[in-house]
């Protein structure tokens, strides 16, 4: 077994690995139930094909939540009234189906679901969980105290064991952001988990309002912080058009310049500060790839919405102190030498 737990300064456990595939075959399920029923919850399995098992676990605390990455082989899962009586966290769970045909049965519902579909599942409630393949499954797993979901119980009842649909929409952004949270989950302090806990659940909830039609119910700070996640997926999406700016962003989501200056501002910045960052950061990106060091910078400035070579000369030189022709020379001695910080 291949098992990983980093700590941060508090001794926070940030990332658990968990590889089945160093252990021996007759070991891999036992192992596997165990490790679940800590990082998750407490559930019985049943495996079709037990001797050519193999799975994988990752989880990341973020501050009241934690979001799993999973992959496994065929399985059926089972959370009875019985281990709800002997143990329950009592969390909300909402799953991203990555890979394979799964289903779920909870609250009489019965669902399959496919790559890029999502579904939600309660921890206090009886369910039978499976996975089909072909081949391996996945799943990146958000879960958190039921008490933190800021709509009554009676609405996200309806939708347990239920489709939330595909990830578009406000889908693709909670989607979006899960991913994008594993992928930079080396990078992030206490600090950091702690405040996108806070704001992945009011995302989750978002997405649970829109398929319950009760977004008026979510409170009025859940449904900006919401906002500002579609919006700056939007403008991530859009970075390459020089036309992107306060304006262009508001009227995309149908609010006022004015209301999404506030947005920002409670987020700590601006509209075109955040724009700026976005942009420079894969301009850095992109000139300190040596897979692009035969694209012309005006390309790759043209690339991120400058189409005038002068204006991103001019917008580089401020945020770095270099032109980007500068910086991408100082890339290249660093590779061979002392790394140069993007």
């Amino acid at each position: 077994m291949t098992t990983r737990i980093t700590h941060d300064a508090t001794g926070n456990c940030m990332i658990t690995v968990l590889d089945t595939a160093c252990l021996p075959p007759a070991e891999r399920t036992g192992v596997w139930a165990e490790t679940t029923a800590q990082a998750l919850v407490t559930t019985r399995f049943r495996f079709p094909d037990p001797a050519n098992f193999g799975a994988r676990i990752r989880t990341m605390t973020l501050g009241p939540a934690q979001l799993s990455t999973l992959s496994y082989a065929q399985l059926v899962s089972y959370r009875s009234p019985r281990l709800i009586r002997q143990s329950d966290p009592e969390l909300y769970q909402i799953a991203v189906i990555t890979s394979g045909r799964q289903g779920i049965e909870q609250a009489r519902q019965n669902t399959v679901l496919g790559p890029g579909e999502i579904v939600l599942y309660d921890s206090s409630r009886p369910f039978e969980a499976s996975a089909h393949g072909p081949g391996r499954c996945g799943s990146l797993v958000l879960q958190f105290p039921r008490r933190l979901m800021p709509l009554p119980d009676q609405v996200v009842a309806r939708l347990c064991g239920a489709s939330l649909g595909a990830a578009d929409g406000v889908g693709h952004v909670f989607r979006q952001t899960l991913v994008s949270l594993t992928e930079a989950a080396p990078d992030l302090t206490a600090r950091d988990r702690q405040r996108l806990g806070t704001a992945v659940i009011d995302l989750a909830a978002a997405l649970i309002a829109r398929h319950a039609d009760r977004t008026s119910q979510l409170p009025a700070e859940s449904r900006m912080s919401t906002l500002f996640q579609q919006i700056t997926a939007f403008i991530t999406q859009h970075l390459h058009d020089p036309g992107l700016g306060p304006a262009t962003v508001a009227a995309a989501h149908h609010i006022s310049p004015r209301y999404l200056h506030r947005i920002f501002q409670a987020h700590g910045t601006t509209v075109n500060t955040f724009i700026r960052q976005e942009r420079m950061d894969r301009c850095r990106r992109d000139l300190a790839d040596p897979a692009l060091h035969a694209t012309p910078v005006k390309t790759i400035g043209a690339r991120w919405g400058y189409p005038r070579a002068s204006d991103f000369t001019r917008a580089f030189r401020t945020a770095t102190g270099l032109t980007p022709t500068e910086y991408r020379a100082a890339q290249k001695c660093a590779r061979g030498g002392r790394r140069v910080p993007l």
